[in-house]
């Protein structure tokens, strides 16, 4: 056997939450690993981590794990934390239904599934059928739906599906009148839609990796393929491959009447590059209709060989343009406005366009020829991505959801213009003993930053509400308002819950995001840091009440922020987060973050990331609050490793006695497609791990 790189020792627990002692963690042995970077020696001493499938690494996580469940095991209050998430997880959840050849399809879960099930009926109003049951997959609801796509007849659906979490997919087909899977089984798909065409489809995947490796190398060389249905995986047709380029990555969707194949190329940065093939003819050849990856273009629909195209080329904030395939004649559909055009749909002879007000979402009506119609009057402040059905078909359907109304689907007539309620989950608590709203407070450079407070009627402004900030703050994505089950418990206990619309998001267009990115990420820091400092200003709570939460990159962000001002926070949850920001881009998919980052390859960049870098920045003699890293062993979008190497390092050099610890579940991925029961045991534990260390004990 070989010598484990660590020792251990028994973990000893405060018996007053008032009066903590320092807990002996597992101690890992450092190794004499030194990195150079432009003159600047770098020691990287927990390197060995990297390694997911060593003895040592695997020991490690096991004495780790038991450090962490045995703290949050004596917790007395942990039992009543897991039974009300159940009740406040119990209710039935539909999604809006899409209608595809004679079928209308929706996915339902009943309440504690750990997966939705996806349903089938001919008419809305005859019963439901079950087509495909993601819960029969596995025994413990760890293989998940990552994806679908029917064929245009109605005979077919393939279906992807993520096991443990991981990235990588499967796909297979299921005949839809039998209900039963054909032999169809394709591997190494990732990063994949599925879009039909004629009798097969389109994917995308990697070679098959080494053994050992797939969790953790670099995914390069992306390709396109065509399957025929009932063949072999081994028969696809090579589509489209780049041999030059290994960065590059491609995804490939049917238009709706099957005359056009759309291709997307995509590589470091915010945008993609798009092409098209006229299917009707013959052995026609790839167009290109925009070239790079500085901007975004996604086509919407055709009308009579015109693109409809949303793209964010000369205008920051989105607009809607038509590109004219004969004579490649652009032109404005919609311009560019104050708000930012989220989505756009062709429904119902009508082009209906979601607006994002705000970080809220605003739905507006337009004719195909971008002129004005009406406002769809929403519900409240939320989110809607705008409706959903056949531009030939009057009835369409959209989805409204808030902090506080869970996801409610409408079904919608353009003839009448009148929404009625077609489903509306009813959840165990009262939506009337909450508020939200929504504030602006400045930054460090005195830049506006929105941010949702959501919280219970008659709180008072005496610096004693335990609160918790979310934030995230990259990639171009925006925090919208959502409802989510796990959050009513938090602001039932008298919690106020923050969610911050940090730069480097979407909320305010490509301009908002690139005051986040590279050499501007320090904006991204500030603003959460001055959104604390707002919270204890205003009498909100005080920094032995407020948590700070966030994942990936947002879990980058809680470790940076804790770094800078670990002062203002009692308890810190750093999610699956990018902690290593020298070295994140040499594993699976990490390189096509530069864009964001910018990568330690650089001299300029590296200079900026190790100021920053959660790793790199852990300090001694400071008084971290209390921090629970959480990861997955099959997480392959940003490895453990990350988690791993940070709290190694935040255990040997913080000596207080708050607690320092890393939950590591098994048999999951980067969050997507995680089981219900999964769920509720890590919130379980998050939302026990806060009060306790805030002195709180919930009802």
């Amino acid at each position: 056997m070989k010598k484990l790189l660590f020792v251990f020792f028994v973990i000893g627990i405060a018996s007053c939450n008032n009066q903590p002692k320092r807990l002996n963690y597992p101690v890992a042995k450092k190794v004499d690993t030194v990195d150079t970077y432009f003159g600047t020696k770098v020691a990287d001493p927990y390197r060995w981590l990297e390694d997911d499938n060593s003895q040592e690494t695997g020991e490690w996580v096991k004495a780790e794990n038991k450090v962490t469940n045995d703290y949050l095991s004596q917790i007395p209050y942990r039992d009543t934390i897991k039974k009300r998430l159940q009740e406040l997880w119990n209710y039935p959840k539909l999604s809006a239904p899409f209608k595809e050849s004679n079928h209308y399809f929706y996915f339902k879960n009943n309440g504690l599934q750990n997966q939705s099930v996806l349903y089938i009926q001919d008419d809305l109003n005859k019963e439901a059928k079950v087509l495909l049951d993601p819960n029969k997959l596995s025994d413990d609801g760890t293989v998940a739906l990552a994806g679908l796509d029917v064929s245009k007849d109605g005979k077919y659906l393939a279906y992807s599906i993520a096991r443990s979490g991981s990235d990588w997919n499967e796909i297979f087909v299921r005949d839809i009148k039998t209900g039963k899977d054909l032999k169809d089984h394709l591997k190494w798909v990732k990063f994949s839609g599925i879009s039909f065409y004629k009798d097969g489809f389109y994917y995308s995947r990697y070679d098959e990796p080494k053994q050992g490796s797939e969790l953790t190398k670099s995914n390069k060389f992306q390709k396109v393929f065509y399957h025929i249905v009932g063949n072999d995986q081994s028969k696809d047709k090579l589509i489209y491959q780049d041999t030059e380029n290994p960065k590059r990555m491609f995804g490939a969707s049917v238009s709706e009447n099957e005359k056009f194949l759309y291709l997307y190329e995509s590589e470091v940065g915010d945008g993609n590059a798009l092409y098209y093939k006229d299917l009707t003819k013959k052995n026609s050849k790839f167009i290109k209709l925009a070239d790079g990856f500085d901007y975004q273009y996604g086509v919407v629909d055709d009308i009579d060989n015109h693109l409809l195209v949303r793209t964010n080329f000369e205008a920051p904030k989105y607009k809607l343009i038509s590109i004219d395939l004969k004579t490649d004649k652009r032109k404005d559909i919609i311009p560019e406005k104050e708000n930012v055009l989220r989505r756009c749909s062709l429904v119902g002879g009508k082009i209906v366009v979601s607006y994002m007000k705000d970080a809220h979402s605003k739905v507006e009506v337009y004719n195909t020829a971008g002129t004005f119609d009406y406002e769809l009057k929403l519900p409240g402040l939320g989110t809607s991505g705008g409706i959903r059905g056949k531009k030939d078909e009057s009835i369409g359907f959209y989805v409204f959801t808030s902090f506080t109304t869970p996801s409610v689907v409408y079904k919608y007539d353009f003839n009448t213009k009148k929404s009625e309620i077609y489903s509306k989950p009813k959840v165990d608590f009262d939506s009337d003993d909450f508020v939200t709203e929504q504030v602006f407070y400045e930054s460090k450079d005195s830049t506006k930053i929105p941010m949702f407070l959501f919280y219970k009627k008659g709180i008072k402004l005496d610096g004693n509400n335990p609160t918790l900030l979310y934030g995230y703050g990259g990639f171009n994505i925006s925090l919208t308002p959502y409802f989510s089950a796990r959050r009513i418990f938090w602001i039932e206990n008298g919690g106020i819950f923050a969610v911050v619309n940090l730069r480097g998001g979407g909320e305010y267009g490509k301009e908002w995001h690139e005051q986040g990115m590279k050499l501007n990420k320090q904006n991204v820091f500030d603003d959460c840091i001055a959104a604390a400092e707002y919270f204890i200003k205003n009498k909100y709570t005080s920094s032995q009440k407020l948590a700070l939460k966030g994942g990936s990159n947002g879990g980058l962000l809680v470790g940076a922020v804790i770094n800078q001002r670990p002062d203002l926070f009692r308890v810190a949850i750093p999610e699956v987060g990018v902690m290593d920001m020298l070295r994140y881009h040499k594993f699976t998919i990490g390189w096509s973050w530069a864009s964001d980052y910018g990568t330690s390859d650089d001299s300029i960049q590296f200079n900026n990331l190790i100021k920053i870098s959660p790793l790199q920045n852990i300090k001694e003699n400071v008084e971290y609050p209390a921090v629970m890293v959480t990861t997955a062993d099959h997480d392959d979008r940003v490895v453990p490793a990350h988690s791993f190497k940070y709290m190694a390092t935040l255990q040997e050099k913080y000596k207080g006695n708050n607690p320092v610890l890393i939950r590591i579940e098994t048999k999951a991925g980067h969050g997507g497609g995680m089981p219900t029961s999964k769920q509720i045991d890590e919130y379980t534990d998050i939302w026990s791990f806060i009060f306790y260390n805030m002195g709180i004990t919930p009802k």
